[in-house]
């Protein structure tokens, strides 16, 4: 029987990974591979791609330590290969130069994390405008806390094998709040306050009604 054995976390430096995860694909891919391990024909079938198209993303991957291979099992005369995350989570760490690599990362998560609202029943969508400014705010939000420190402590965090994922996030959240100044937390929360304002104004806008043309 073989036995999976994925870090808990993994600290990705790579800015190459960081853009390769803004896609959706692939970023199915890893949630698919943290689960168990599969060949390209599985993962395929199960995102209804072409295998070709498969092998493609995996080649980036797996360049970038995303993910690895597991295992190889022979049938017949053909050799299947079997995949797996690198690791349950990526923490991504990035310094000034990487700003737009991460950026793009985390804008693709935070649009994508809006526009699930709405199935959650918290109302009928928000207008890409506003989508827009909670990505630009999430940014700025991100921005209150970063550089050397945030590295060094992220990776630090990374390397407790003794709590789990969970929290090591809690973890990082203290030390952030520990280690900012008055000033930065008073920022901090004038942007939360200021985020919830564009969540709630833009999940309780109603839909515009079509205007309809008179003959």
């Amino acid at each position: 029987m073989w036995v999976r054995n994925l870090r808990d976390i993994k600290v990705i430096r790579d800015p190459k990974a960081m853009d390769l995860l803004a896609d959706p694909t692939r970023r199915k891919i890893i949630d698919l591979l943290r689960a168990k391990e599969m060949a390209v024909i599985q993962i395929a079938e199960h995102l209804d791609k072409t295998p070709q198209a498969i092998y493609h993303h995996m080649g980036k991957m797996l360049e970038t330590g995303l993910i690895e291979v597991a295992k190889e099992e022979r049938i017949d005369h053909f050799i299947e290969t079997y995949y797996r995350a690198t690791a349950e989570f990526f923490m991504f760490t990035q310094g000034e130069e990487k700003d737009e690599e991460g950026g793009r990362l985390q804008e693709a998560r935070t649009r994508e994390a809006v526009q699930a609202l709405p199935r959650l029943g918290l109302g009928p969508g928000i207008d890409d405008k506003t989508v827009a400014k909670i990505v630009a705010l999430a940014r700025k939000m991100d921005q209150a806390w970063k550089g050397k420190l945030a590295q060094e402590v992220s990776e630090k965090v990374a390397e407790m094998e003794d709590i789990d994922y969970f929290t090591k996030q809690f973890v990082i959240e203290y030390a952030q709040v520990a280690s900012m100044s008055s000033k930065q937390f008073d920022d901090m929360l004038r942007q939360q306050k200021e985020l919830r304002e564009l969540l709630v104004t833009g999940l309780k806008r109603k839909p515009e009604l079509a205007k309809q043309r008179v003959p």
